[in-house]
């Protein structure tokens, strides 16, 4: 049986957490390899290719993501 290594999650700087909405995203990449995020509210997780999360973060400096009013 081999070990599994669990993610460490951090949370955002910019996230401001406080007790009347606990809602920020969390951030895991100290497995090799992979990027987890999840929600602080749920729990749910999503995992990435460490590809994936650079592509990603790659698309969202150049506004890809952006939202039209």
């Amino acid at each position: 049986m081999s070990e599994r290594t669990e993610f460490e999650f951090h949370t955002s700087s910019a996230c401001v957490y406080n007790n009347s909405d606990p809602r920020c995203v969390e951030v895991a990449t100290n497995v090799p390899g992979r990027v987890a995020v999840r929600s602080s509210v749920t729990g749910r997780t999503v995992e990435f290719t460490a590809v994936e999360w650079a592509e990603f973060l790659a698309g969202a400096k150049l506004g890809e993501f952006d939202l039209s009013a």
